[in-house]
């Protein structure tokens, strides 16, 4: 049996530049399928909704399952103060929210690194050993213990035989020194990461292979979240458009470049929030999609006008990029081009 995190009610923190809100439904759903839960509500992960939570906690949850958001430095020791978690989940650390610590990657990580220095010194954190960006992470003084989840670097939960399937993801992973195999119902291998922080923190707390694989089927998807939307004639639109930066926007494109059999469209925006990094960011990304299985790039938004020119730059053919400050213009532009087999 699985030596159990602590002996009180597990109170989950869950922190990152992208991926809280699956990880968090990923392993709120594995806990219920057995406990009774506190979960946070979609995305509300500001500092006033951990106030709210906190006044809903009843004595017959049995673990609370809650994002700790933040766009400053200090937000997630506020939240630490509010409810001082005993487990804590750093996704991993990207460039949404980069903007307010000045293009400065490490002091972005310093300010995840609140939630290391203020949950229980004696608690367990999970990190992602293949997250380039959380080396920077101030683990030095945390004197509890700390579980790595990873796909390329060894880890303490590791996926392997990652796959695309039918509308979703497989993946094995070792538990209790045997191989298991997992699905998640969504694309992507950012999302196989989420899964594992899910996997692994709800194993440590006794949870079976199989109440973890029923968990992980059934776990809530979010709205506009990578979307898959069919509408006919083999078009597919992958909707993820909720929120945006580099990382997210990459890994969308990866979804876009495995999934798509016919003519793939890619239609990204500017992203917001990035402040003296925007320029770079946006850049980023058009040089990724050169590298992609993508056949025509439409962009929308002043700064979006970065993307266009780095992936003409980086050698994808200019007469598919095109670039709108009009929704309607666009729309009507892709109406013209959509074929049967396109996914957009």
């Amino acid at each position: 049996m699985v030596r159990q995190l602590a002996t009180k009610r597990p109170l989950i923190a869950i922190t990152g530049s992208a991926g809280k809100t699956t990880t968090k439904e990923m392993l709120a759903a594995i806990l219920q399928t057995r406990w009774r839960i506190l979960k946070s509500v979609g995305n509300m992960n500001f500092v006033n909704h951990t106030m709210a939570y906190k006044r809903k906690i009843a004595p017959f949850h049995q673990a609370i399952v809650l994002e700790y958001g933040m766009s400053n430095a200090g937000h997630i020791r506020r939240h630490c103060q509010v409810l001082r978690p005993n487990i804590g989940i750093i996704t991993n650390i990207g460039t949404a929210h980069i903007g307010s610590f000045g293009g400065d990657i490490r002091k972005l990580a310093a300010a995840k690194s609140e939630l290391i220095k203020n949950m229980e010194q004696t608690g367990t954190l999970v990190l992602n050993r293949d997250d380039e960006n959380s080396k920077w992470l101030l683990t030095g003084g945390f004197s509890g213990k700390i579980i790595y989840i990873g796909i390329n670097k060894t880890a303490d939960y590791q996926a392997s035989g990652i796959q695309y399937a039918l509308q979703g993801m497989r993946f094995k992973v070792k538990l209790n020194g045997q191989i298991h195999d997992f699905y998640i119902p969504t694309y992507g291998v950012h999302h196989v990461y989420n899964a594992l922080s899910a996997i692994a923190v709800a194993h440590r707390l006794g949870f079976t292979p199989s109440e973890i694989r029923l968990g992980l089927r059934n776990y809530l998807r979010l709205i506009r979240r990578l979307q898959i939307h069919r509408i006919g004639q083999g078009i597919r639109i992958v909707d993820d458009s909720y929120s945006a930066n580099p990382q997210a926007v990459k890994a969308a494109l990866d979804v876009l470049s495995h999934i798509g059999s016919g003519t793939n469209i890619a239609v990204l925006g500017s992203m917001l929030g990035m402040g003296v990094y925007s320029t770079k960011a946006h850049r980023t990304v058009g040089r990724y999609v050169a590298g992609k299985k993508v056949h025509q790039l439409y962009t929308f938004g002043n700064s979006a006008q970065q993307i266009g020119a780095a992936a003409r730059g980086a050698g994808f053919p200019a007469q598919n990029v095109f670039h709108f400050v009009n929704r309607d213009a666009l729309n009507r532009q892709l109406r013209r081009n959509l074929k049967p087999g396109t996914t957009v």
